[in-house]
Parts: C-alpha cells; structure tokens; sequence
C-alpha cells in the first residue's frame, strides 16, 4: 500500500511542469539585484520629481518630461513581476503576461529614447535661437504625445498577440510555459534581424550625435560665461541636458553595440543578452539629474 502511495505520489510531482536548465534564467542573481536597485531608486526618484513638476511651468520639455515619467511609470509597474520570476525561477502566469512583461522592458527602452531626443533636440534648438515660438507649439507637443502612446496601445497589443513570443519554436516544438524571458528565437528570422540590426544602428547613431552636439552647447556656454556660468540658468538647463545625453549613452548604447553581436549569435548569448537588457533600465533614475539642492529642500520642504 505504501509503495503504491509513493508511486502515486512521483507520478504527481513528475506531472508539474519545472523550467529545465536551459529554459531557467542563466543569471538570476544578477537580473534580481539589477531589478530591486531599479524598482527602488526608479520609484523613489519619480515621485520626488512628480512633486517638482507640480510648480513647474507647461513647456515642450516639461511635456517630454512627463511622457517620460509615464513611460518609467509603466515599466516599474511590470518590474515586481520580473522579481518574482527570478525569485522562484518558475513562471505560473501564463504565457500571455509573460509575453507583456517580457516586452515592455523593450517598449520602456523605446519610447523613452523617443522621448530623450525630443528633450535633446528641443534644448539645442531652443540654445541656436531657431525656436523663438515654441511656446506656441504646446498644444501640438500634447496632441504628438497622444498620437504616440494611442499608437502604443493599438499597435504593440498587436504585435504582442501575433508576433511576439509565439508558443512554439521555428520546429514547431511547444515552449515551456513556466520559463520566461526566453524569446530570443523568435527574431533568428532574415527580416526580424535586418529590423533589430537598422535600430540598433539607428539609435547608436542618433545618440552619439546628439549627445557631441549637446556638449557643444555646454561648451559654448562655459566658455562665454566662465566664472558665473553656474549661476546662468541657461547654462544649469543645457547641462541637465547633457546629463539626458550621457544618460542616454551609458545606458543604451552598450547594449545596442552589444546586440550587433548577439543578433548571430541568439543561443549561445540569450542569457548575457537579458543581463545587459536589465542594464538599459537604469535609465529610470534619470529623473536624479532634475534634483539639485535646491529642488532637494522644495521636495523635503
């Protein structure tokens, strides 16, 4: 009777779907202590600048500013998710959520590219005095922002459902539903890898330039004012703009570089490709750059 009970019971245990080796996160440790410090530190940062922005007045940049937040907003939202994943090593949501978790890491990297170069563009237009009527321009900047994230909403949900993530392999093999992040294989394809490979050359690109023509700026303002230059607001916004750029630098074009590579080489990097995937979302504490002493004593005020 006993021998039958504990037959019975291997039977049970064996019929619970378990992550093998290869489908289970390649460095766990790693991802969770990269998601707590982003959860954290993310979190704590947007509400501080949540309260600054309250006083502060309606411009372009304000407006990039807080579609930023927004998009941050998202993405910390979903990062708890993520936690638990590399917690347990076991994911018991579904494929369906964890194709939007998986996503909205990239979705997050996106939209908060687009956004930064809004800022970035907005800031040496605004310094070459070939912006005189961008106050004008508000109503266009909030109806632009809405076409955006409208295009989000209705495109990625789509994208997400028929394209991302698909339940089986290029074999027609089934996935192991309670492994996550592991999508890799769905972009092996000639067209998905010329797409990744034009945007992630794309952005490289864009960054670099913008951030040499940003510390341009600075340049030029440091060398007109010199000794007063931090006292000149002009010069505190167009380095607070810089500090976007090498925000934007340190954290996405690592990975970019980075992806050029792993793009041929998908199986034997999807681990180190997570790794340096969870590094772009430092961005998320570039709300810190806004903070100097004096919004510290307004916040805490």
């Amino acid at each position: 009777m006993d021998s039958m009970v504990n037959r019975s019971s291997i039977l049970n245990s064996d019929s619970t779907p378990k992550p093998s080796n290869n489908d289970a996160a390649e460095y766990p440790m790693t991802l969770l202590t990269i998601d707590c410090m982003v959860l954290v530190i993310g979190t704590i940062s947007l509400s501080l600048m949540m309260h600054i922005l309250k006083s502060s007045s309606t411009s372009i940049t304000s407006i990039a500013v807080l579609n930023l937040i927004f998009a941050h907003f998202i993405f910390l939202v979903t990062v708890p998710f993520r936690i638990y994943y590399y917690v347990t090593q076991y994911w018991s949501l579904g494929l369906g959520w964890c194709k939007v978790i998986s996503s909205m890491i990239h979705i997050h990297m996106y939209m908060s590219f687009i956004f930064y170069v809004i800022i970035l563009i907005t800031r040496i237009m605004t310094f070459h005095q070939k912006a005189d009527h961008m106050a004008s321009y508000r109503i266009h900047a909030l109806f632009v922002s809405a076409v955006v994230w409208i295009m989000v909403l209705v495109v990625v949900p789509c994208i997400i459902r028929f394209s991302y993530g698909k339940n089986t392999d290029k074999n027609g093999t089934v996935v192991n539903e309670t492994a996550c992040f592991n999508f890799g294989r769905h972009i092996e394809s000639l067209p998905a890898k010329v797409f990744n490979y034009i945007t992630s050359t794309l952005i490289i690109v864009v960054a670099t330039v913008l951030t040499v023509l940003q510390a341009n700026v600075v340049r030029v303002l440091y060398r007109k004012h010199h000794q007063g230059c931090t006292i000149q607001q002009e010069f505190g916004t167009q380095l607070k703009s810089l500090c976007f750029a090498l925000i934007m630098v340190v954290c996405f074009i690592p990975y970019h570089v980075f992806r050029l590579y792993y793009l041929e080489n998908i199986a034997d990097l999807q681990g180190v490709n997570e790794v340096f995937l969870s590094l772009t979302t430092f961005n998320c504490l570039d709300m810190l750059t806004f903070l100097g002493r004096r919004t510290c004593l307004r916040c805490f005020s």
